[in-house]
């Protein structure tokens, strides 16, 4: 008899990672892969900055290499605090450094959750706050992205999900997986939700400095200072660092409502004893430094992601927004069938990995799949085109019909 894993384990799901498999499969069978799949800047030729590289080769030798201060190396803290509050943050209770933003998500959930609570995500969204959610035994509720409007959030769906036992409300800006940066006035509506509420407001903005054409990031920490709000951040992508681990919660509002709160986030950041030192030296550097890497990652970046979106508008039955930020897009799809059979049959077929709508909380019709838009122009047309020949076997073997069609959350 095998040993059983343990119930919280059983509704964990990242499809992002999971899709690896198939394209494993696909190489065996001596497909060449593209990877259209995973927002790691460093495979597809972006490099880590300079300042960063010799901050930590200088720590590792100088022998930083035993444990920092649970909370962060006191000098990283104070570069995060400073770039924060030059940003408009107010109120800055805490900063905690972690082993990239990924425990910082971890870490905000887990020390305001209990089993039965429900937390706000955004559908489409990033996976690995419902899978956290799962493993702490909390309830996932969507809200619905508009995508008619350029995939802000609808406030009024949002609202709708709220009861007695709503915690938090998560933001995601710029947004993985759709690339859309939220306006000012939508921040400012779901702040007066949480204030209304008395929620905490998670605002995950790790691509807050990866923006196109002149759309603007507005931090949610800077439009109030009478709710708690935990703004998410690190130097994983604005800064093409993603395998440092190296990320950072910052928590702002008034004292008295976040104190025990951060309380928890304090104890478990203690339980953990450190995150990864050596490259908390990278920190100050980094954020304080000339941002010169900026400007052309930006402007490759933009290029790519109106590549993107008119080749796959030009494919016949493909909708796709542009992206204003971050580096993915989010094209839409009417196929008949679940989307996951569609990006299995894509990937062992092709060799394009992609990753189904699905993954990021959207079910039903129109189907979608995340892209990545690091890769070059050669390798994104490449992939476009076997995309459409796909598509067109796909619907030839498998006719979509109006009756068929439900509608997606």
């Amino acid at each position: 008899m095998s040993i059983r894993a343990a119930r919280r384990t059983a509704g964990i799901r990242y499809a992002n990672r999971e899709v690896v498999q198939l394209a494993e499969e696909a190489q065996r069978r001596g497909r060449k892969l593209l990877n259209l799949n995973i927002g790691d800047p460093n495979i597809f030729g972006f490099r880590t900055p300079e300042c960063i590289q010799e901050a930590m080769i200088r720590a590792i030798r100088e022998n930083h290499n035993g444990y920092s201060h649970s909370s962060g190396l006191a000098e990283a803290r104070a570069a995060i605090r400073r770039q924060a509050e030059s940003r408009g943050l107010r109120k800055v209770q805490e900063v905690l450094v972690t082993n990239g933003g990924s425990e910082a998500i971890d870490m905000a959930l887990s020390a305001l959750v209990n089993s039965g609570d429900n937390v706000l995500l955004p559908a489409p969204g990033y996976p690995l706050y419902a899978a956290l959610l799962s493993r702490l035994e909390a309830e996932t509720r969507r809200y619905r992205l508009d995508e008619s409007n350029n995939w802000q959030p609808d406030i009024e769906h949002m609202a709708e999900q709220i009861d007695g036992r709503t915690r938090a409300i998560v933001l995601i800006n710029p947004n993985n997986p759709t690339g859309c940066v939220y306006s000012r006035e939508t921040i400012e509506a779901v702040i007066d939700l949480c204030r209304g509420h008395k929620l905490v407001l998670i605002s995950d903005e790790i691509y807050d400095r990866i923006l196109f054409n002149g759309h603007e990031h507005v931090p949610s920490a800077s439009l109030a200072d009478d709710v708690c709000i935990v703004t998410i951040n690190g130097l994983s992508k604005n800064y093409i660092a993603p395998g440092l681990r190296c990320g950072w919660s910052i928590t702002s509002g008034p004292a008295g409502l976040c104190e025990d709160y951060l309380q928890g986030m304090r104890k478990l950041s203690r339980v953990r004893l450190s995150a990864g030192h050596p490259q908390q030296h990278a920190i100050a550097p980094a954020l304080l430094g000339a941002q010169e890497h900026l400007p052309p990652l930006c402007d490759i970046l933009s290029r790519r992601a109106r590549f993107c979106a008119e080749r796959l508008n030009a494919i016949e039955g493909v909708q796709c927004v542009e992206p204003q930020g971050a580096f993915y897009a989010f094209p839409s799809l009417q196929i008949a069938g679940r989307d996951e059979d569609f990006v299995r049959e894509l990937i062992l077929e092709t060799g394009v990995i992609v990753v189904q709508g699905s993954g990021f909380g959207l079910q039903g019709q129109p189907s979608y799949f995340r892209i990545v838009t690091l890769p070059g122009d050669e390798v994104l047309a490449e992939a476009f085109d076997r995309i459409e020949d796909f598509l067109g076997s796909w619907r030839r073997r498998h006719p979509f019909t109006e009756e068929a069609a439900a509608p997606a959350l």
